[in-house]
């Protein structure tokens, strides 16, 4: 499976190609892009999507939501299949998302660690079996990240409104006044270099559930990435997300 990393000089890029010269899920690192040069030595890497000379596989997306429309683009126009890694996208950039995977195989996931989908898993038959439960979710990441909250915690939060329903999101709390019994309150820490922190909170009167997935390594996210690559280039035009991953290790 030959891949083209977007996002090839930071650091989940670098990341990736480590893995991928490595042979992790196959993958063989042809080419990578990035919006300023990168030496990636072991093969190519470009600038401007219209000087790109290979046609991969797969295209393998840790850079930025301000340059998803034009590597869409890329991609629609050569047929490739996407894993859509990046985080905050606008309302705009989800439709253009959605636009594309009507033409190619597109996986997108604000997180790419399975162990993450599994937590959304558990938080949903948790959610279900107590259903009067108020629900906090904290999250916790390096002091360089750029959005708040992180797109996983948005992520598992929608996971838990598909149980709650009428459930609405409180990002921070301040303020006076009594909790709605509704909210789903999220919390963003930033210190350090936390790799990545999330944590469930359930609880009620009697009892507290808490589910929590810490991160040690960076490393985990670009094994995901390759693992949904590797589903996604045997698939058909739509989109993907860590679920229907999870459903092939059943």
């Amino acid at each position: 499976m030959n891949i083209l990393i977007c996002g090839v000089g930071g650091r989940m890029g670098r990341e990736v190609a480590l893995l991928a010269l490595d042979g992790c899920r196959g993958a063989v690192p042809v080419a990578g892009f990035d919006v300023i040069p990168v030496d990636t030595r072991e093969f190519p890497s470009y600038t401007d999507w219209n000087a790109v000379r290979e046609t991969p596989d797969c295209i393998v997306d840790f850079s930025n939501h301000v340059g998803t429309a034009a590597m869409l683009d890329f991609a629609e126009a050569r047929g490739i299949p996407v894993v859509i890694a990046t985080t905050g996208h606008t309302e705009a950039g989800l439709a253009r998302i959605s636009r594309a995977a009507e033409r190619i195989p597109v996986f997108h996931s604000a997180n790419m660690s399975v162990g993450i989908a599994l937590l959304a898993e558990l938080a949903q038959q948790t959610v279900k079996a107590f259903p009067d439960a108020e629900i906090e979710i904290v999250e916790k990441h390096h002091d360089r990240k750029l959005d708040a909250p992180s797109g996983t915690a948005l992520m598992l939060a929608e996971a838990i409104r598909k149980i709650r329903t009428r459930a609405k999101l409180v990002l921070g709390r301040s303020g006076q006044g009594k909790r709605d019994p509704e909210e789903i309150g999220i919390h963003a820490i930033r210190m350090g270099n936390i790799v990545g922190d999330h944590e469930i909170i359930i609880g009620t009167d009697s009892q507290t559930i808490t589910l929590r997935h810490e991160a040690h390594s960076r490393t985990l996210f670009a094994e995901g990435a390759l693992a949904a690559a590797a589903y996604l280039v045997r698939q058909p035009a739509g989109l993907y997300r860590m679920q229907d991953l999870l459903q092939t290790a059943r």
